[in-house]
C-alpha cells in the first residue's frame, strides 16, 4: 500500500487531497498544527490515517514527521504533498514598525517564507532521503504554490515571493530528480475557498471566479498518474488546467545559456578530487 504525507492536511486543499489519496488506496499521514482537528480526522477517516503535529517551519518537526511516516508505512514513502502555507504574518508596508532599544528596526517577520518556501525545500530534502530507501527507489512530490507564484499579489508580497520561489524550485530540481525516479511538480491554484483566505472573503468574492476543489484534485491526479512528468507548473483556473512554461528567451544568446550551457555549470560545480596527504 502506497504511503503519503500531506502537510497542512487537516483543512482546505490538504484535507481534500488526504481524502482523495485514501480513495486511491494510500495510507496517509496528516501533518498539521491543529491537534484537535488532526486527531479527530485520523480517528474518523480510518486505520489508514494517522496525525502528526508538525510545524513545517521547524526542521526537527519535519524530520520527525518523515521518520514516523516511513516506519508506520512499513519502511516506504511514496508521496509528499508539500501543501502547508500561510499568508503574510507582517506587512512589508508597515509605517509603525517596532524598534529595538537603540531605535533600530526589528526584523520583518518572515514566517510566511519559512512555511511556504523554506519548508518545501526541507521537505524535498527529507523526502528524497526516504524515497531512496524504498524497495523500488523513487516517489512523487506535488508542491502547492499559487497563482501568486505567477502574478503579482500586492497585498501579500512575502507570500508572492515564496510562491514564485516554489515555481523556480520545481522547474530547477524536477528534471534532475527524475534520474532517481522522483518527480517534483507544483500546482498554482487561482482562488480556492480554504481557511487560508481572510474570513470575510467568501462573502465578497464573486462566485464565477472561484476555482472548485475538484480542479485541484484533477491536477493532483495528473501528476500521480504519470511517472515521467516532472518539473511542471500547472495553473488551476475554474475547471481548467493550464500547464505553464517559463518565459521565452529574449535572444539566441540567452537561449544558448538556458539550454546549452549545462555542462559548463556542471564542470564549474564539480568537487575537486581529494588529494592524498603524505
Amino acid at each position: 500500500m502506497s504511503v503519503g504525507i500531506v502537510t497542512g492536511g487537516a483543512s482546505g486543499i490538504g484535507l481534500a487531497v488526504t481524502k482523495h489519496l485514501l480513495t486511491r488506496g494510500y495510507k496517509v499521514v496528516i501533518a498539521d498544527l491543529n491537534d484537535a482537528e488532526g486527531e479527530r480526522l485520523a480517528s474518523s477517516l480510518g486505520e489508514n490515517v494517522i496525525f502528526q503535529h508538525t510545524d513545517v517551519s521547524s526542521f526537527e518537526q519535519q524530520r520527525a514527521l518523515f521518520d514516523r511516516a516511513f516506519k508506520w508505512g512499513g519502511n516506504r514513502l511514496d508521496f509528499l504533498a508539500a501543501n502547508a502555507g500561510v499568508d503574510d504574518r507582517q506587512s512589508l508596508y508597515e509605517t509603525n514598525e517596532k524598534l529595538d532599544e537603540n531605535g533600530l528596526p526589528l526584523p520583518l517577520n518572515l514566517k510566511t517564507v519559512q512555511v511556504c518556501l523554506d519548508a518545501a525545500l526541507q521537505g524535498i530534502w527529507l523526502f528524497k532521503h526516504y524515497a531512496r530507501k524504498n524497495k523500488i527507489p523513487g516517489g512523487k512530490i506535488v508542491i502547492t504554490a499559487s497563482a501568486a507564484g505567477l502574478y503579482p499579489m500586492t497585498t501579500n508580497p512575502q507570500y508572492a515571493a515564496a510562491k514564485h520561489g516554489l515555481v523556480g524550485l520545481t522547474r530547477s530540481c524536477g528534471p534532475v530528480f527524475l534520474k532517481e525516479n522522483i518527480t517534483v511538480n507544483c500546482i498554482c491554484p487561482a482562488f480556492v475557498v480554504t481557511g487560508l483566505a481572510p474570513p470575510n472573503i467568501r462573502d465578497i468574492f464573486p462566485k464565477e471566479h472561484i476555482t472548485p476543489m475538484s480542479t485541484v484534485i484533477k491536477a493532483f491526479d495528473a501528476f500521480l498518474d504519470n511517472d515521467k512528468m516532472t518539473g511542471q507548473t500547472v495553473e488551476l483556473s475554474l475547471d481548467e488546467l493550464h500547464f505553464r512554461k517559463p518565459v521565452d528567451y529574449p535572444n539566441e544568446s540567452q537561449r544558448w545559456i538556458g539550454t546549452q550551457s549545462q555542462t559548463l555549470w556542471e564542470k564549474a560545480y564539480e568537487k575537486p578530487p581529494v588529494r592524498s596527504q603524505l
